[in-house]
């Protein structure tokens, strides 16, 4: 979303029909994160998981016309400060396993730190012409230890080793190859396809979309165990939204869903 005039405030959230829209905005200083910033996405995701109406969560940024970002990462003035409140790290493993679907929107480049905030959602979609670039090497720094995960269980270690051995930018091309976005479109057309992807996610069932996301989650990142998947697809099986999904199929008509 294109921001006018330019403006610097901390995040917004605001959650309607079932899907929680977290806006960052801070596009005259290219979206970059302070500490407070981080305090309110925690607070943030707290109150989103809390909230069994919503279903999806979306990840966006306000940016400018000209040379769009999505966020630049960390402030990097804040590494002075002493201890943050929140650190970087503990948002995007709090992002990652937020119990609704996330999606990260892109409409402008993503540098440094929120390069992780957009592997830790479960989608992302970019606009044609944005850019990712990790510089920890460039900077003398070692990323932390989820973080290198999430890239390595996300986009393969090829992938990763030329996004933090080089510190160069990977066009949006290869962002879609490597599949750290599965869309890119227009930048015109991209808000409304996100809008038809929220809606259609949104309308899903709620139990069996939380538990599939639980289940490929823990196969990427290797924690995955057989008895609980077996579980989980035993209790879908066993549901009301199961029943009333074959129902409203039958019926020819949108499902009434209990997420039970």
């Amino acid at each position: 979303m294109t921001s006018s005039p330019p403006a610097s405030s901390p995040p917004h959230l605001e959650v309607a029909e079932g899907i929680a829209w977290l806006t960052l905005r801070r596009p005259a200083h290219r979206n970059r994160l302070h500490n407070e910033d981080l305090v309110f996405l925690m607070e943030s995701f707290r109150r989103v998981d809390a909230d069994l109406s919503v279903r999806l969560l979306v990840l966006q940024a306000e940016t400018l016309a000209e040379r769009p970002v999505f966020s630049a990462g960390y402030h990097t003035g804040e590494f002075d400060a002493g201890a943050p409140p929140v650190r970087f790290e503990e948002v995007a493993d709090a992002l990652e396993r937020l119990r609704p679907v996330t999606l990260c929107v892109l409409e402008g480049s993503v540098y440094g730190g929120a390069t992780d905030l957009v592997l830790a959602c479960d989608l992302a979609l970019g606009a044609e012409g944005i850019e990712m670039r990790m510089p920890a090497a460039a900077l003398g720094l070692h990323y932390y230890p989820s973080g290198l995960r999430r890239y390595v269980s996300r986009i393969g270690v090829a992938a990763s080793r030329r996004a933090f051995l080089t510190a160069e930018a990977l066009d949006a091309a290869t962002l879609l190859r490597v599949g750290y976005v599965q869309e890119l479109l227009p930048r015109a057309q991209l808000r409304p396809r996100v809008h038809a992807l929220a809606t259609q996610i949104a309308s899903l069932a709620p139990m069996a979309l939380e538990m599939l996301k639980q289940s490929l989650a823990e196969l990427a990142r290797g924690e995955w165990a057989l008895h609980r998947l077996r579980g989980r697809e035993e209790a879908t099986m066993a549901s009301e939204d199961f029943a009333e999904g074959r129902r409203a199929f039958q019926e020819k008509r949108a499902p009434q869903w209990k997420g039970r």
